[in-house]
């Protein structure tokens, strides 16, 4: 559940961000037609998102790689023509959508458009590469998944709502411009870094002929690396931006400063106040939980899970043997055995509750390979899939349960054949 919810909130925040804000530009300076053309241009948007999923996700002909190269070249262009026509003929409010203001709001719904083909399509796949562990569409796997999925759409959605009420009345309008312009013009930076990454490896797709060496890209080289290595800059930024404008908006409604003729509209005045100060609080709080979900709950989603240390056991000939009272605590317990060819080869060993039998398994499982299993509250964990195993039927073949490994209970001892633990040795090479 965490890991798409972090997904979705790190894919589309940005885009949700810029987006909303060149709608408000746009019906701030010429109202109704102004929203009217960029509406059309996100439904356009998304249907080309919806249909490039489903044209990924059926055929192999859209290498990411490939695509995306040209939309950053797209979205460069579509960023300066934005941005240099803004400031010729955007400067007053409610203004008349002539030739020249037609232009303006096409280069930006252009914009918007091209930011939600961008970053919509991998979002709308999530769903169908949830691992459910082989148990369908209706099982609690593919669910806790939607469910994570389903609440990052939900919180970007009415973040963009808050968002869009605030720009739509914060004062000064040229406060909203120098936002947008910075935020876009930083997203541009990205692109541009992003732009070079396969001339410089040599992609023959383009057809270019890169002319310099390895270890001279001159600046395009240190531009690449800066943006790979700082690409949540990136979404910092528009966060940043976002809680500076709510921040702002939340100030200039904390007091009464229009004219009014009588206390009725004084009252009416403040009242409105208040409710444009609880539509800044919501987009900060918005901003706020966005920010954590990329920081705090992506950082325990994605932490390092460490394997405990493997427990004794004793050698006689041609078998393993362990103390039953050693492992009859109801915890995961790990072994390991050297081969002759070097591979540690591991098994779990934990007794079922309420039952006098064990669930024994190699530390590995034919969904997720070796990566191992961790006990978590009592709970047997995969560390690759984070799924929660049924721990009754380990021991039991299929979806992501420990790959079984045959023993036999005899004189007080866990006992295992040498042999079938040499057995095991491939699937730890």
């Amino acid at each position: 559940m965490l890991k798409y919810l972090w997904m979705v909130t790190q894919d589309l925040f940005l885009a949700v961000t810029y987006v909303t804000w060149i709608h408000a530009v746009l019906g701030r300076l010429y109202g109704r037609r102004g929203r009217v053309i960029h509406g059309a241009a996100l439904g356009a948007g998304v249907l080309a998102s919806v249909a490039l999923a489903i044209v990924k996700f059926n055929t192999r002909l859209i290498v990411s790689s490939h695509w995306n190269h040209y939309l950053y070249a797209v979205i460069m262009a579509l960023t300066l023509i934005f941005f240099i026509l803004s400031l010729i003929l955007g400067r007053r409010e409610n203004a008349r959508l002539g030739a020249g203001g037609a232009v303006l709001t096409i280069s930006g719904a252009a914009l918007s458009a091209v930011l939600i083909f961008y970053s919509l399509p991998g979002v709308l796949l999530y769903p169908f590469s949830f691992n459910t562990m082989g148990n369908g569409y209706l099982s609690s796997y593919y669910m806790v998944r939607l469910a994570g999925w389903a609440l990052g759409l939900v919180l970007l959605l009415i973040y963009a709502v808050l968002l869009r009420r605030v720009s739509d009345q914060v004062k000064p309008f040229g406060l909203l411009k120098v936002l947008l312009h910075g935020g876009t013009l930083s997203w541009c930076v990205y692109c541009f870094g992003r732009f070079f990454v396969p001339w410089v490896n040599r992609a023959k797709w383009l057809g270019w002929k890169v002319k310099y060496s390895d270890a001279e890209y001159g600046w395009i080289g240190d531009m690449m690396m800066f943006t790979a290595n700082n690409a949540m800059l990136f979404i910092w930024i528009p966060a940043a931006l976002a809680a500076i404008l709510a921040i702002v908006f939340f100030c200039r409604n904390l007091k009464v400063t229009e004219p009014y003729d009588n206390p009725a509209q004084h009252r009416k005045l403040r009242a409105t106040n208040r409710r444009h100060r609880r539509l800044a609080v919501g987009t900060l709080v918005c901003v706020v939980l966005c920010v954590g979900i990329l920081t705090f709950v992506k950082s325990y989603d994605t932490r390092v899970v460490e394997l405990s240390a493997p427990e004794t056991y004793t050698v006689e000939g041609d078998t393993i043997l362990i103390p039953l009272e050693s492992v009859s605590d109801g915890h995961l317990h790990r072994f390991e055995y050297r081969t002759e060819k070097n591979v540690d080869v591991r098994w779990i060993v934990v007794k079922k509750p309420g039952s006098a039998s064990f669930g024994v398994g190699l530390d590995a499982c034919e969904v997720c390979g070796n990566a191992g299993y961790f006990e978590r509250g009592g709970q047997v964990i995969c560390k690759r899939c984070d799924v929660v195993m049924n721990i009754n039927t380990i021991g039991f073949k299929g979806g992501c349960n420990p790959i079984p490994l045959a023993y036999e209970v005899k004189d007080g001892n866990l006992v295992f054949r040498m042999a079938d633990i040499l057995a095991g040795e491939k699937e730890f090479r």
